[in-house]
C-alpha cells in the first residue's frame, strides 16, 4: 500500500529538519505515542496505541533513519507489532525543500500490514494512516515542542 503526502511548514529547512529528528518533539507529536526512546544516533524504539476501525492495540515499533542527506532527504524504515492485532512495516522517503520562508515536506511510503489490521481492508487502513499523518503535522506545525 502506498501513502503519500505534502505539507507546508513554517521556518527554514534546517530548523524543520532538526525538529523532525528531535525525540522530544516526536514524542509529543506522534498520535498515540506512549514511549519513544532513542536507541542509537539514527534509531528509535516506540510504543504507540492505535485504533484502526474496531481494532485497538499497542504497537511496539522500531524505526531506523538511513540514506541521510541533511537537510534535504532521508529514508525511514520501521516495523511494529501489535500482537494479535497484527503487524505493520514500512519504508518512507522524506524530502524537504525550501520555499521562501517556509519548508515543503513531502513523503512517499510503502507499507505492508498483516493480521486483524489487514483484514479491515486497505481503504480503511490507508485513510487512518493519512489521518494520523495529518494529526502529526498539525501538532508539529503548531510548534508543540
Amino acid at each position: 500500500m502506498e501513502i503519500t503526502g505534502k505539507y507546508r511548514l513554517e521556518g527554514p529547512r534546517d530548523d524543520v529538519w532538526a525538529r523532525l529528528f528531535d525525540p522530544d518533539v516526536l514524542r509529543r507529536c506522534i498520535p498515540g505515542c506512549k514511549e519513544l526512546t532513542q536507541t542509537a544516533e539514527n534509531s528509535f524504539d516506540a510504543k504507540v496505541v492505535l485504533k484502526i476501525g474496531p481494532v485497538s492495540a499497542t504497537f511496539a515499533a522500531t524505526v531506523e533513519i538511513i540514506d541521510i542527506e541533511a537537510p534535504e532527504s532521508c529514508r525511514i524504515i520501521g516495523k511494529g507489532n501489535g500482537g494479535i492485532a497484527g503487524f505493520a512495516k514500512g519504508d518512507c522517503v522524506v524530502r524537504l525543500a525550501q520555499d521562501g520562508d517556509t519548508t515543503i515536506l513531502s513523503y512517499s511510503a510503502d507499507a505492508d500490514i498483516g493480521g486483524k489490521v489487514a483484514a479491515l481492508g486497505s481503504r480503511l487502513v490507508q485513510a487512518t494512516s493519512k489521518k494520523l499523518a495529518d494529526q502529526f503535522f498539525v501538532s508539529f506545525a503548531a510548534g508543540e515542542d
